[in-house]
């Protein structure tokens, strides 16, 4: 592919941090390079520091700046002086002052850029500080998302969400992919195991990430099975309320890990019968991939944009809202599929194909790359 695509994004994509848009910018990027395109990844930091593992991608870091819509020369001079023709930059998350300054200063040199917001226009995500946003929207955000060559949405709702803002954006709907994890030993994987392990993977955001409905929710599913746990896997503000709240449930109900990274998060992951994902606002949380890949079933929101793969895959549970009774009633349901029926060790296995049918880069990549094409088109339209 002779197009030259240029990342660029808030951080270093590394893999081995919480922050989600790094760890899709990094996967998406080696995947573009393994199939031979020409693509590089600009990261503004406050720590410009080459401190994380090794890529198959050039990376260069730029100082953040502290008025967030200046922009630190050595960038602006990449900007203009460092983009051969043929160039397409891929901004990537929403509100993002970084992307408004880029893409002023592209439009000066007639670049065309891309963005993906990243979950950033879904409903429950722009009634967060509506007022700010709003306004912000007036004065910046609308600008970008009209002057976009391609708005690239991971899911239904954020495309909803754009054409909202701008009614004449012209979005492109695409998932990213997903690397198939070598399937988890087990000397027998019909065996019910006990305890019956529900886990979540992520930033413990109470609210976004519907902790509060899963917590409750478990409390109500741990009534008929007393003896099942809640694993809960990651770090952030939601920490201290998930910790009041496990505490409020039998002892030992409830564990919480911390933030794991690599195999030792792939390791834990791995030891689940349900992964619980019961967000109110996501792009395509990549701990569902993750884990269905591993082979465990999932329980998703629609909201999560995972709804319509979990139920063509048939490998879990969909529910329509982030509410701790449809959480129980969903865990029911897989609790009973999983330790009383024959088709358990069919649901894992559905979870396994469903990752790699729907979420293979081998498929996705020729979408990509029609999308970086229209990108660069007079008018820009991806049919």
């Amino acid at each position: 592919m002779s197009i030259h695509i240029l990342h660029i994004i808030l951080g270093k994509a590394n893999p081995e941090r919480m922050n989600g848009v790094n760890k899709v910018v990094f996967a998406l990027a080696s995947e573009q390079v393994r199939a031979g395109w020409q693509v590089a990844v600009w990261g503004v930091t406050a720590e410009p520091v080459a401190n994380y593992p090794p890529r198959p991608f050039t990376t260069r870091l730029f100082q953040a700046q502290r008025n967030p819509f200046v922009l630190d020369k050595a960038l602006t001079a990449a900007l203009d002086t460092d983009l051969p023709p043929g160039t397409v930059v891929h901004l990537h998350g929403g509100f993002v002052p970084l992307n408004y300054a880029v893409a002023q200063r592209l439009r000066t040199r007639k670049i065309p850029y891309i963005l993906t917001p990243h979950g950033s226009y879904n409903v429950i995500a722009m009634n967060k500080n509506r007022f700010a946003k709003e306004t912000y929207v007036r004065f910046f955000e609308r600008s970008l998302l009209r002057h976009a060559a391609v708005v690239h949405c991971l899911g239904q709702s954020e495309t909803v969400g754009t054409r909202a803002l701008v009614p004449t954006a012209n979005t492109c709907l695409l998932p990213y992919g997903f690397d198939q994890l070598p399937a988890p030993t087990s000397s027998n994987p019909n065996a019910p195991q006990t305890p019956f392990r529900v886990g979540f993977c992520g930033r413990l955001d109470t609210y976004t990430k519907g902790l509060d409905a899963l917590l409750t929710g478990f409390g109500f599913f741990l009534k008929q099975v007393p003896t099942a746990e809640l694993w809960l896997i990651g770090d952030g503000p939601g920490r201290t309320e998930m910790e009041a709240g496990a505490a409020a449930l039998p002892t030992g109900s409830v564990r919480l890990f911390g933030s794991k990274y690599g195999a030792e998060k792939l390791a834990l992951l791995a030891e689940l019968d349900v992964f619980a994902h019961p967000s109110r606002n996501e792009g395509l949380p990549t701990a569902v991939l993750e884990a269905a890949s591993l082979g465990v079933p999932c329980l998703v929101t629609e909201a999560t944009n995972m709804g319509a793969y979990i139920r063509q895959g048939a490998c879990g549970e969909v529910i329509a809202l982030t509410d701790p009774q449809q959480v129980a009633t969903a865990l029911t349901g897989l609790y009973h599929t999983l330790q009383n029926t024959p088709d358990g060790h069919g649901l894992r296995e559905r979870a396994r194909t469903m990752v790699a049918t729907a979420f293979g880069w081998s498929g996705l990549l020729p979408e990509y790359g029609r999308m970086y094409e229209a990108a660069l088109q007079p008018v820009g339209v991806y049919v």
